[in-house]
């Protein structure tokens, strides 16, 4: 497959993953939506067919990594680095147009939302802030676009993400991978799928489960940039656990599968 091909592979599949994925959310969290208060068995549920949707999609242009966790996953089993900054690329951009897609899918419902006085004040200031009038707060809707940890722990939370990645990655790397070895096949596509529901209804409950850089990340920055009334901080204090776990997660999960499968 050709570095075009990738790219365009990942714009495409990760936008839809997020789409998809970060519409659930919406949907459950946001007044005035039909699905509001549906819990958390749609979010993971709704999570799984959003992978499943995009990986069969755009599988054949890419492999569909729609993860840098995965690519560095497959880069350390192959030991071929020569792409991954371009699946890289390609990840950070879908996720971000994802996530503005979502905004625009359910712009009245932000707006209802994020004008409701009652919402807004059921909002607490970020921990750790001294000067709760200067300090932004996490805003009502940044789950939408993002995770973040139910207990702020550093070690806690890191790890969860790092656990959670490591069986996602190993899932892929043991019995998801198409013929060339680069992405995921078609069989692999649903068992991920329902690996990735399996991982939300296990270990979600503590951080929202990432287990994906790009698609905490890019959809953090669109939350960033968005004009969205009374929406807070983004949290970027936190922001480097959905990164920095997944990652070492995926490195961890191609040493075991070298180890223990190759």
């Amino acid at each position: 497959m050709s570095s075009s091909d990738i790219f365009i592979g990942e714009i495409i599949g990760t936008a839809v993953l997020i789409l998809l994925g970060g519409g659930v959310v919406a949907a459950v969290v946001l007044k005035r939506s039909k699905a509001q208060n549906a819990g958390w068995l749609a979010i993971t549920f709704g999570w799984g067919f959003a992978v499943m949707t995009a990986v069969y999609m755009t599988g054949s242009l890419s492999g569909a990594h729609l993860n840098p966790a995965v690519t560095v996953g497959i880069a350390i089993k192959d030991g071929d680095w020569s792409n991954a900054p371009v699946y890289f690329a390609g990840q950070i951009l879908g996720a971000m147009i994802g996530a503005a897609l979502v905004w625009i899918a359910y712009y009245g419902q932000f707006q209802a939302h994020l004008t409701d006085p009652e919402i807004l004040a059921e909002q607490p200031a970020e921990e750790g802030m001294v000067d709760q009038k200067a300090a932004p707060k996490a805003g009502p809707v940044l789950g939408v676009f993002s995770t973040g940890p139910e207990v702020r722990n550093v070690w806690q939370n890191l790890a969860t993400e790092i656990i959670g990645t490591v069986v996602l990655v190993l899932a892929v790397l043991t019995q998801g991978l198409n013929d060339s070895g680069k992405g995921l096949g078609v069989l692999g596509a649903l068992i991920t799928a329902f690996v990735v529901v399996g991982i939300g209804l296990s270990l979600g409950g503590p951080t929202g489960y990432a287990i994906n850089p790009a698609r905490d990340l890019g959809p953090r920055i669109v939350h960033a940039l968005l004009p969205l009334p009374n929406k807070g901080g983004s949290d970027w204090s936190y922001a480097w656990i959905p990164v920095v776990g997944p990652l070492i997660g995926g490195a961890l999960a191609a040493g075991i599968y070298n180890i223990a499968f190759a």
